[in-house]
């Protein structure tokens, strides 16, 4: 437990630094998936060496056994035989296979817990590190939006402050003064024949005007005709100079 302690304490420690630090999340988390996978590689290279010993162990076990089996053939060959200063030789040739055999047996013992240990942790270890994928897409895709997000913010941040606002500002303002201008020039190149029209309507009005007026001045002639002459009337004067003034 102690060996998967450290992974994640590796981990977490990697990924508080995210915090803390200026450090792009997805290639620490990426570094940190591939520094697991190295580690599972060197399992498994522990496991595939252990295994092999245990196999070796295996076959030198058997052999002893089967070697110190023999000899005890051959002693019981030799008692049948009536050689039986053979026979203790062999039996003691026999005992030295059967305790190698023995040792070999408590041998191989411990290395079947270790192997079987060892699988156990790689099979942890690849657990481990297909859960750390997940997280790792997970939290990828949280980094780049909380990123997406900064940007988002920084950028409104500075609408209306930012240079790029101020130069919008100038060529709204320059498109007003060129429709402006635009509007004046059009109204100065009204067509010259058209005016003109125009102001003979408006004499011909006047015209109307005046003769309306006349008719009536001579209607009245002969009713002022015999009346004495007066002096300049104050009013009529005042008129006249209005419309010279005018």
């Amino acid at each position: 437990m102690g060996f998967f302690d450290r992974i994640w304490r590796m981990i977490r420690a990697n990924l508080n630094a995210l915090v803390s630090q200026a450090e792009d999340p997805e290639k620490i988390l990426e570094q940190v998936v591939l520094d697991m996978q190295d580690d599972l590689i060197q399992l498994r290279q522990a496991v595939a060496q252990a295994i092999a010993t245990q196999k070796r162990t295996e076959r030198q076990y058997s052999q002893a056994q089967t070697t110190a089996d023999d000899w005890y053939r051959r002693a019981q060959l030799a008692l049948q035989k009536g050689e039986e200063e053979l026979a203790r030789e062999a039996l003691v040739r026999r005992k030295s296979y059967e305790e190698t055999a023995t040792a070999m047996k408590t041998q191989l013992t411990q290395q079947s817990v270790v192997v079987d240990q060892l699988k156990q942790n790689m099979k942890k270890l690849e657990s481990k590190i297909s859960e750390a994928k997940t997280k790792k897409d997970l939290y990828i895709a949280r980094a780049r939006s909380a990123k997406a997000t900064q940007q988002i913010n920084d950028m409104m941040g500075n609408v209306g402050t930012g240079s790029a606002m101020q130069a919008f500002d100038r060529m709204e303002e320059k498109v007003l003064q060129l429709e402006a201008q635009s509007e004046a020039i059009t109204e100065l190149s009204m067509d010259d024949l058209e005016q003109r029209f125009e102001k003979l309507g408006q004499a011909d009005d006047i015209d109307a005007e005046l003769e309306a007026m006349k008719s009536q001045a001579l209607s009245g002639t002969s009713a002022t005709a015999q009346l004495p002459a007066q002096t300049a009337d104050p009013e009529l004067e005042k008129l006249r100079q209005q419309i010279r003034e005018g």
